[in-house]
C-alpha cells in the first residue's frame, strides 16, 4: 500500500490507507476519484504459506484477524487496512496447527497491533 506501515508486532504488520481530509473551501481544490469508499472500514488479511505452512493455521490466523477487527471496529478510523503475517509462530511452542494457546497468542498480538493505531 502506498501509505507504508502503520504498526508492527513480532509476527504482524498493519498497513493503513491514508484517511482523506479534504477541505472544499480551499482555493485550488481538485476533486480526485477515491480508490476506496471514504468512511467505510475495509480489512484484508494476508497469511502466506511461507510463514504458516498448514492451511489450518492460516485459516485460524485469518479468523482471528477478522474477529479482533470486528471487536475494535467501532473504535478504528474508517479506512482500508491490510494485516500481513510477517514471521512464523514457533512450531516447538505451538505443536498443534490449530490449538487454543496459538489462538490466544494470535489474538493478543493482534489486539496490540490494532491498539497502536487506536492510540497514536
Amino acid at each position: 500500500m502506498r501509505s507504508g506501515i502503520a504498526a508492527k508486532t513480532p509476527h504482524f504488520v498493519l498497513h493503513q490507507w491514508p484517511i482523506t481530509q479534504v477541505n472544499a473551501a480551499e482555493p485550488g481544490f481538485v476533486k480526485e476519484p477515491a480508490p476506496l469508499n471514504d468512511g467505510v472500514l475495509c480489512l484484508g488479511a494476508l497469511t502466506p504459506k511461507r510463514w504458516a505452512k498448514r492451511a489450518v493455521t492460516r485459516n485460524l490466523i485469518k479468523r482471528q484477524i477478522y474477529h479482533v477487527s470486528t471487536e475494535l471496529g467501532e473504535r478504528l478510523p474508517a479506512t482500508a487496512y491490510v494485516v500481513r503475517l510477517r514471521a512464523a509462530f514457533d512450531t516447538q511452542t505451538f505443536v498443534s496447527a490449530s490449538s487454543e494457546p496459538l489462538k490466544q497468542c494470535v489474538r493478543e498480538e493482534l489486539t496490540q497491533l490494532f491498539g497502536k493505531v487506536l492510540s497514536p
